[in-house]
């Protein structure tokens, strides 16, 4: 007899994840945070009530690859365009930087050998800091009033490159981590195919689904043209190219985020059917799958210098390569705290790094944990430092007047 449990696990994850994600927002945290604090409260680590399941593994995969096309769909070229060559290098920094750092934490940790699968884990560990979480900093210079100036320019490039970057990077990884079924030179060759085969895809996809816009304007059938072409750029990164599935719905997004009639309308669409059903399972899904109970006193050391590495790297790396493309100090230590953050891109990678056998289970509630902190703190650094340029300005001026 078929099993209906599924609709009764269904209904409690959106219903908790709903419930602390207001709770969360009240206290000016990210609803992010209250839907992983959900999924670890009904997973092993507290009441065990919800396990995992194939379809909450499946509806998880649907939720993350929707998140990453509207993230596609939401980049802004223009933007890119503007801050030019400034970005370009905070972002690259923004990249490498976490990933030695944050990879060499994981590696002084948990690896005593120099073998090629070691050192892929370390840096799958390392491409999960690698990405920036921009919403929160976004909302954060917007409460200060500092979303319009160079500052807040520049991180909004920074983060859109800064995220490409990685998931291109986390392509390379993931081929890599076949475990010997692929040389480094196929994988690379695969994904130079994947985007020659994206840029293709690009150009008909545009000009058919501009022809489709002009035609049918606002239609719910432009939306549903929009997300099957997704679904199937996933199966063909995935299927074809050993590419990640994420990497191929990011792309999809980036294809028609110069639909400049339909790209707002298909935007809106995809979040309402994303955030309704499939985003709350992906985030309580990690939440099921940090098991607390294993967590040992060598896992709380590893995720203290995790966190120290993950601060300082983004704030190093971005504030140097800020400070060599001619901001003053104080504007590139904003750059570089401004970066610090970590969010949904980070997670995701995560959840990737798990399924391929590149993250320990052991190890993940220390990342999940650190990625969490990441993010709150961000905020509160981000204000500090604006302060401090601002004091610090204040004084100059005062010390002029008084000469």
């Amino acid at each position: 007899m078929e099993s209906y449990d599924f609709l009764i696990a269904l209904a409690v994850i959106l219903l908790s994840t709903k419930v602390f994600g207001i709770l969360t927002e009240k206290v000016h945290l990210p609803q992010v945070v209250g839907a992983i604090l959900a999924g670890v409260l009904l997973g092993p680590s507290v009441f065990g009530v919800v396990g995992q399941s194939d379809f909450l593994i499946k509806a998880s995969e649907i939720g993350v690859i929707m998140i990453m096309f509207i993230a596609g769909l939401d980049t802004d070229i223009s933007e890119i365009r503007k801050t030019g060559k400034a970005a370009c290098l905070i972002a690259l920094f923004g990249v490498f930087v976490p990933i030695i750092l944050c990879g060499g934490v994981y590696y002084l940790f948990f690896i005593d050998s120099f073998d090629r699968m070691s050192v892929i884990k370390a840096v799958f560990v390392g491409v999960v800091f690698a990405a920036t979480s921009v919403s929160i900093t976004v909302e954060t210079l917007n409460e200060m009033g500092k979303l319009r100036t160079r500052v807040g320019s520049t991180l909004l490039s920074a983060a859109i490159i800064d995220d490409i970057i990685g998931i291109v990077v986390l392509s390379v990884v993931s081929g890599l981590s076949g475990a010997g079924e692929s040389s480094p030179f196929t994988v690379v060759l695969k994904i130079l195919l994947f985007f020659v085969f994206t840029a293709a895809i690009g150009v008909a996809a545009y000009y058919l689904f501009k022809y489709v816009s002009k035609r049918h304007g606002k239609s719910r059938r432009i939306a549903v043209w929009a997300l099957a072409f997704c679904f199937i750029m996933s199966y063909c990164a995935e299927r074809f190219f050993g590419v990640a599935d994420i990497t191929g719905a990011y792309f999809a997004g980036v294809i028609l985020c110069n639909l400049s009639k339909s790209r707002k309308f298909v935007a809106k669409k995809m979040t309402v059917a994303s955030y309704m059903v499939f985003t709350p399972i992906f985030f309580a899904n990690i939440g099921l799958r940090t098991n607390l109970r294993t967590v040992t006193g060598s896992v709380i050391a590893f995720a203290a210098a995790l966190l120290a590495a993950a601060v300082l790297s983004k704030i190093i790396g971005c504030g140097l390569a800020a400070r060599m493309s001619g901001m003053s100090r104080g504007e590139s230590l904003s750059v570089g705290v401004g970066m610090v953050a970590r969010g949904e891109v980070a997670l995701m990678v995560a959840q990737k790094g798990i399924d391929a056998g590149c993250i320990d289970a052991a190890v993940f509630p220390a990342i999940v944990f650190v990625v969490i902190l990441a993010a709150l703190l961000t905020p509160a650094l981000l204000k500090l430092s604006m302060t401090e340029r601002r004091h610090k300005k204040t004084d100059i001026a005062a010390v002029e007047i008084t000469d």
